[in-house]
């Protein structure tokens, strides 16, 4: 059996209004004074119950008065109510009282008068009996009415509550992230801030010291006192970040500072060629940090792991995507590939957050290739799909 519950209200309604039309339809057919006329009232009067529910009143006053026609001229008895019945329903549930009360006081005097003055051999009693079972149909109907309507205004009382509920809940659930990245701000800067002062000043003073003494700088010297430095950079904007109430970032290192994280990776002697195409223009906040932290962790993953190997950075501006490939020739190979650490963790993490896509692998040449797809297009939503290559290489990669 087909369930009506996700029926349209309109259709049940619809429906209603047919099926009351056929029963009374059939009791002007064998009802002995019934006519045309009495017909034209029942069907009307039913049709109008397809207004129950968006305009009780209207129903009201139409079943009424056309059920009244039919019960005074064909007196067909209890079946002639039925229309009256649910309009009275009807508006007592859409919170109207005193018209459903007289238009049952009218019907029901009506139809006692007109059964007191027809000479049809009925006594008193009988008379009586009926309309006392219908006064009691009509104070059923509209109880059940009122007790219809408490439940509805129970029912959207228990959703605002539940609504603002959790709203409160999701309030609270932000003050408490506010709060604990607040935590985690003053964490960073007492632990971390304080040693990368340390190192940059401490570097600082023993850059200072050499050219003072008209020694060489030590490469490797030079390069922690500018990694220091631009640690301490990374570092603040991070605080903010962490600091930041309205959820607005402010804006961290991107391409535009790609030529100084290569310069930085050569100092610490590994050779770098960058190759540019496609036309330069802004991008997005979201994907310029995404490919500056690609960039950053593959050069550092080639300085740490390459043993020596030249990479290769290439930057490339599409239409509808940019693409960042760095490439070294390194010892990884397809036979032997390296175990994935947190740092290509992290580099896929980024770029599926954007909606791109990564192939981080061994070169069939031999070295080691990271290429990431991000598209330029927002809105950037993570999406589940697969990446370009395989599953992620094995090594020891951070």
């Amino acid at each position: 059996m087909t369930s009506l519950r996700g029926w349209p209200p309109l259709a049940l309604d619809g429906m209603l209004a047919a099926v009351v039309a056929v029963m009374l339809s059939a009791t002007v057919l064998v009802t002995p004074k019934a006519g045309a006329l009495d017909l034209a009232a029942v069907l009307v009067g039913s049709f109008a119950l397809v207004a129950w529910r968006r305009a009780p009143l209207v129903s009201l006053l139409v079943s009424t008065a056309c059920m009244l026609v039919y019960s005074v001229h064909a007196q067909p008895g209890p079946p002639a109510m039925f229309p009256v019945l649910v309009s009275v329903f009807g508006s007592v549930r859409a919170g109207h009282l005193l018209l459903p009360a007289l238009a049952s006081a009218v019907f029901l005097g009506t139809g006692l008068a007109g059964n007191l003055a027809a000479p049809d051999g009925r006594n008193l009693q009988d008379i009586v009996q009926a309309t006392t079972l219908l006064l009691g149909w009509f104070l059923a109907s509209g109880v059940t009415a009122t007790v219809a309507r408490h439940r509805q205004a129970y029912v959207e009382q228990a959703e605002q509550r539940a609504a603002e509920a959790e709203r409160t809940r999701e309030e609270v659930a932000r003050r408490r992230a506010g709060e604990e990245r607040l935590r985690i701000a003053r964490e960073l800067h007492d632990s971390l801030t304080h040693s990368i002062s340390i190192i940059k000043v401490q570097a600082g003073v023993a850059v200072h010291l050499a050219r003072k003494r008209g020694e060489e700088v030590p490469a490797a010297l030079l390069a922690i006192q500018e990694a220091s430095g631009d640690a301490m950079r990374e570092l603040r904007a991070t605080l903010e970040v962490l600091r930041d109430s309205d959820d607005g970032e402010p804006q961290a290192s991107g391409l535009d500072r790609l030529d100084d994280l290569v310069e930085r990776a050569r100092s610490t002697g590994l050779p770098a060629m960058v190759t540019i195409s496609g036309a330069r223009r802004e991008l997005p906040p979201e994907v310029d940090r995404a490919a500056y932290r690609i960039v950053q962790e593959a050069l550092t993953n080639v300085s740490r792991h390459a043993g020596g190997a030249a990479a290769s950075v290439r930057i490339d501006y599409g239409g509808d995507e940019l693409v960042v490939q760095v490439d070294d020739d390194g010892r990884a190979s397809r036979d032997a590939p390296p175990v994935p650490g947190v740092g290509l963790l992290g580099m896929r993490e980024r770029v599926t957050a954007l909606g791109g896509r990564l192939l981080a692998e061994p070169r069939p040449e031999g070295g080691f290739t990271v290429r990431a797809e991000l598209p330029l297009t927002g809105p950037f939503t993570e999406r589940a799909e697969p990446p370009l290559g395989a599953e992620l290489p094995q090594g020891e990669l951070t």
